[in-house]
């Protein structure tokens, strides 16, 4: 089904829709048939064209962190805050900074008492 899918979101794209989401599902159906070098270069186009679509700094983080590439994962994870503070979009800020600590090992425990 994915290649399927991946095929018809190519032909949306090749027909010129400049819509991000798509440049995000082609990503995300390349991450499911582990082409993990062709989801990145949508991503990172994505990252560098449409900077204020902020879903796409959790999956390009988590696919870095995948790829052995912490350092640059925590980067795309710090760039994703900072858009998300500015949008004011508190849940995929906090949804980045839960990353962002576990990529760091900061074992963030809730049960604690301060």
């Amino acid at each position: 089904m994915s290649k399927e899918r991946l095929e018809q979101l190519m032909n949306f794209l090749n027909e010129g829709s400049t819509d991000p989401f798509i440049r995000y599902a082609i990503a995300t159906e390349h991450v499911k048939l582990k082409q993990y070098d062709l989801a990145l270069k949508f991503y990172q186009d994505l990252l560098l064209n449409n900077p204020d679509y902020i879903g796409t700094y959790y999956h390009t983080g988590k696919l870095l962190e995948l790829l052995d590439r912490r350092d640059e994962a925590i980067s795309v994870y710090e760039k994703g805050m900072q858009i998300a503070k500015k949008a004011r979009n508190m849940h995929a800020f906090s949804e980045l900074q839960g990353v962002y600590n576990m990529a760091l090992g900061l074992d963030i425990d809730d049960d604690d008492d301060y």
